[in-house]
């Protein structure tokens, strides 16, 4: 049971939040329609609480909800409402203006969060986390606002705050992966208005109560170095895309697996594949040189376009893929259409992109739920180009 002083605090909460709501309905009904984030000064709160606030209000069937406020029940948006036969003249006011019709579309039936999604432009892994996030909304009647990040972070600052100004409940963040600098990125994410989860990316506490959904790259590389250690290579190589966010987590996994079963460290190729990169095959050379000379027999290649690209080359230069070189590819997007399909680490993208949406969901349905930071683990596609299936019929 609770106790005396546990019952004063919660009737005095819920008469604050009653204040509040009263508050909101009378200023509806005083201006036609009000923003969120302009009332939210005003009253001295939260846009997180008002935000709930306008929700309760619309749920009982008080106001309409719209894209960044709310407005008077039942009237068309945009008009004026008629006043009472012999009402007075409403008082001037410098409360918020109403809400301009394109920022405050009403939200659709049946959907009772809108979340906005940032994602970097191209490639098919962001596809991929996409659906899963469409996917996941459409389940829970959430509507999805989808915005491309710029390269610097004064222009992934300006994309969040028009989604913010335009309505949207909570974030989700795949921001470029290349921005910079780090410290000023993490600081300004310790400050945005709504809830928000940081998609295939990692933050440090900088970051403040921002939510984290990611795959385990670290141990999706040590699973493929685990799977050719198994086969029987005592020394596995990594080929990684220089530029990729995730090269630093797979080089981190490659090397933690690699000292725990007591192997010889494999050489790191690391390619660049953006600006005026040399052409593939002198991209590639170093690795092709060092298959040809015997020093590595076995390699995890990231991605499946490089991985296909590298088995290309070694076959023009006489060489074979499994027989020369045991490959594991991380990505698993194309790896089955190569020439010789290839074994490839899976990371769970769809997965990624539902946990994000369920975790704002979450937060925005009980705001005092524990933050959570979550790592999904990628799984291994066993094919031809590791050389497993030549083993088993031995």
């Amino acid at each position: 049971m609770k106790n005396d002083a546990s019952l004063v605090i919660e009737r005095g909460l819920k008469v604050l939040a009653n204040e509040r709501r009263e508050a909101i309905l009378r200023a509806v009904e005083r201006q036609g329609s009000i923003t969120v984030k302009a009332l939210a000064e005003e009253m001295g709160v939260s846009a997180v609480t008002l935000r709930q606030d306008v929700r309760e209000l619309a749920g009982q069937g008080l106001l309409n909800r719209v894209h960044g406020g709310a407005t008077v029940l039942n009237r068309p948006h945009g008009g004026a409402a008629a006043p009472a036969p012999d009402a007075p003249a409403p008082a001037p006011t410098d409360a918020p203006a109403p809400v301009p019709a394109s920022a405050a579309a009403p939200v659709p039936a049946g959907e009772k969060y809108s979340v906005g999604l940032v994602v970097p432009p191209g490639g098919y892994y962001y596809a991929e986390v996409i659906r899963g996030v469409q996917n996941a909304a459409r389940a829970r009647g959430v509507r999805v606002v989808l915005t491309v990040s710029g390269e610097s972070l004064a222009e992934n600052q300006e994309q969040v705050r028009q989604l913010v100004a335009g309505g949207i409940d909570s974030l989700l963040l795949m921001l470029h992966p290349g921005l910079r600098p780090l410290d000023e990125a993490e600081q300004w994410l310790s400050t945005l208005e709504v809830p928000a989860v940081l998609v295939e990316r990692r933050a440090g506490i900088r970051a403040g109560r921002l939510e984290q959904v990611a795959s385990d790259h670290a141990y999706g590389a040590a699973l493929a170095v685990r799977h050719l250690a198994g086969l029987g290579h005592d020394k596995v190589a990594l080929v990684a895309r220089i530029e990729s966010p995730n090269t630093a987590l797979l080089s981190a996994g490659h090397a933690e697996a690699v000292k725990a079963m007591g192997l010889t460290p494999g050489p790191e190729f690391l390619i660049s594949t953006t600006g005026d990169a040399a052409p593939a095959d002198a991209r590639f050379e170093e690795v092709v040189r060092a298959v040809e000379s015997g020093e590595v027999r076995a390699a995890l290649v990231h991605n499946d376009i490089d991985a296909i690209a590298l088995v290309g080359i070694l076959r023009a230069r006489g060489r074979r893929v499994p027989e020369d070189l045991a490959l594991v590819t991380y990505d698993d997007e194309v790896a089955e259409l190569s020439d010789v399909p290839l074994t490839a680490v899976a990371p769970p993208k769809q997965a990624v992109g539902a946990w994000a949406l369920d975790l704002a969901v979450r937060r925005l349905s009980d705001p005092a739920t524990p933050l959570a930071e979550i790592l999904l683990r990628p799984e291994l596609r066993v094919r031809a180009s590791c050389g497993a299936d030549r083993r088993s019929d031995a």
